[in-house]
C-alpha cells in the first residue's frame, strides 16, 4: 500500500493562495472598527505633543552633556 497513514500533501496554485489572502484581507478589514474623525485627530494631537516634549528634554540633555564634557576635557 502506498497510503501510510500520512495525509498526503495537495499542492495549490501560489495565485489561488494570494487571491484567497487578499479576500480574506478585505473581509477581516470591515470587521475593524475604526475609531471616530474626532478620535483619530484627538490621538495624533496627543502623540504629536508628546513627541515635541520628548525631543525638548533630549535636546537639554544633549546640550548639558556637551558642556558637561567641555569641561570636563577642557
Amino acid at each position: 500500500m502506498s497510503n501510510s497513514g500520512k495525509a498526503e500533501k495537495i499542492k495549490e496554485s501560489p495565485l489561488k493562495g494570494l487571491i484567497n489572502f487578499f479576500k480574506e484581507l478585505k473581509a477581516e478589514t470591515k470587521r475593524i472598527t475604526w475609531p471616530s474623525k474626532f478620535d483619530a485627530k484627538k490621538a495624533t494631537a496627543v502623540v504629536t505633543v508628546f513627541c515635541a516634549i520628548y525631543v525638548v528634554i533630549i535636546a537639554i540633555l544633549d546640550l548639558g552633556f556637551i558642556n558637561l564634557f567641555k569641561v570636563i576635557f577642557k
